[in-house]
């Protein structure tokens, strides 16, 4: 008898039917690398006929972190799901949770196994996990995402396993799984490296919980991200300026500092810019997502190591690592989230963090989640756990956005993930601020002259100077003026010459 024929086989709708209304189901995967596919499109699908019979059907879902094709998008379309926990991404579940159709609560990565240990979401009725293999006593060999997954499998009542053909089975000479003990009985995670391996090469199950094992050979669904234009290069060479400039002052050592880089075409570019340089060293990572563009990186040697939660590259990237495990496995570390996002981890091994903004206010306080402050775009994910422990942080974004009706620099955020005592630096096409040792009306100034665009600096110039003293400076009737400027009208300040704009 083979070990997949140890547990019970069956069709995705026969392992559904035992999945009930108000269920709390978690997934696995952390994006869309090795996320459960099959299962959540079979839920989708009795919601749908469980509600064409006149009946309720929505469930409470958890994931590692945003998967929108494999899971959000499904079980939205359907309407088959009531709570949403720890990031999302995807158009319709981000429309239902700003409707309020749908409620969402938004955390820190890092803090999800703790939270689902301590119960704070409720019972896990269900965890859905794809991997590569199960053995007979219960070892699970993940594919290409760690995320929460060790987490749900140890605390979840009843689990279903997608057997995934398509991904490598040498995934497992990557990985590196150790889920943490409650408080007061933590200890402390030495990492002194990227490559350190402290755990295992498998998550744990408890074999009688495992009530269907389904079997496919999908591919994970990873759109390509857009390439770097004209303003991410120019943020990237800002961002290289600076970091060289800090090792000619010997704040970073010769040999470099672990790097950690947030999901995106900016962020993208900053690497690649990095890599180009010849004055910067060899370097590793100490990050959460490892994209595309690392995958060159890394065979060129300019990337020697990297330590992650998910390989969130496309199908064919995904291949040329499998193809050339003998050279990748050794290079990358594949971790649970409460790891790869560790603060203590995170300021022991000094990494500097580059993440993207939405918005940043003059005096450094960041909004990367919510437009208007009020609707949610994706969410905050591990942005701040980076930001708030690393040696260096940095927040990038465009000055401008919508062809210059939209401002990234405000006078205040009606929304902030990441406030002004984490933000280090910032950087947008135009200029670099640095914020270290500033106190509010020096950050401010570096900001508005720096970062802002043209257009909008007389705008900010005249907010300063029109606010009432204090330590900090705000014109509480005037502070979200261009926010509602842009509710009202389409542009934040409609009065701007957009072709004077374009043109330069």
């Amino acid at each position: 008898m083979s070990i997949i024929q140890a547990y019970p086989k069956m069709s995705a709708e026969e392992a559904v039917s035992h999945i009930f209304h108000g269920a709390t189901v978690a997934f696995s995967g952390f994006t869309n690398a090795g996320a459960a596919k099959i299962v959540p499109r079979a839920i989708a699908e009795r919601a749908k006929a469980i509600h064409e019979r006149g009946s309720p059907f929505k469930i409470r879902v958890l994931t590692g972190a945003s998967s929108g094709d494999s899971i959000d998008e499904p079980l939205a379309e359907q309407n088959a799901m009531s709570y949403r926990a720890p990031y999302q991404s995807g158009h319709k579940l981000r429309e239902q949770i700003n409707n309020q159709e749908v409620e969402y609560v938004d955390m820190h990565l890092s803090h999800l196994p703790q939270a689902v240990l301590a119960g704070f979401h409720g019972n896990i009725d269900f965890a859905v996990i794809e991997a590569t293999e199960i053995t007979r006593d219960g070892r699970v060999y993940l594919t290409s995402s760690i995320g929460a997954s060790p987490a749900y499998l140890k605390y979840a009542d009843h689990v279903i396993i997608e057997i995934n053909h398509y991904h490598s089975r040498r995934l497992r000479e990557m990985t590196d799984i150790l889920i943490l003990p409650p408080p007061p009985h933590r200890f402390p995670v030495p990492f002194h490296d990227p490559l350190t391996k402290l755990g295992y090469s498998y998550a744990a199950v408890d074999p009688s919980k495992v009530i269907a094992i389904i079997e496919n050979d999908e591919p994970d669904h990873i759109p390509e991200f857009s390439p770097a234009d004209e303003r991410a290069d120019k943020i990237a060479e800002h961002v290289v300026r600076f970091l060289l400039d800090e090792m000619l002052a010997g704040r970073i050592p010769p040999d470099f500092l672990p790097l950690q880089s947030g999901v995106g075409n900016v962020g993208n570019g900053v690497m690649a810019a990095l890599a180009r340089n010849p004055y910067v060293p060899p370097f590793k990572m100490f990050t959460e997502v490892f994209q595309d563009s690392l995958v060159e990186l890394m065979e060129s040697g300019r990337l020697t190591a990297a330590s992650t939660t998910s390989l969130t590259v496309t199908h064919e990237v995904l291949q040329r690592i499998y193809n050339n495990m003998d050279f990748f496995a050794p290079r990358l570390v594949l971790r649970p989230q409460e790891l790869s996002n560790h603060p203590g981890v995170i300021r022991r091994l000094g990494v500097i963090s580059i993440n993207t903004a939405l918005e940043v206010d003059i005096y450094g306080n960041v909004n990367s989640s919510h437009v208007y402050g009020t609707n949610i775009m994706n969410g905050i994910g591990g942005s701040a756990e980076f930001t708030r422990n690393a040696y260096i942080s940095i927040f990038v974004c465009p000055s401008i956005a919508k062809e210059g009706k939209i401002s990234s620099i405000v006078p205040m955020c009606p929304h902030i993930d990441n406030n002004e005592h984490s933000v280090q630096i910032v950087a947008t096409d135009q200029g670099l601020a640095d914020l270290r040792g500033l106190g509010p009306m020096q950050r401010a100034k570096l900001i508005i002259e720096n970062c802002a665009h043209p257009a909008y600096r007389d705008y900010l110039w005249k907010y300063v100077e029109g606010s009432r003293k204090g330590h900090i400076r705000h014109d509480l009737e005037k502070s979200f003026e261009l926010h509602l400027n842009l509710m009202e009208t389409g542009s934040m300040l409609p009065d701007l010459d957009l072709k004077q704009i374009a043109a330069t």
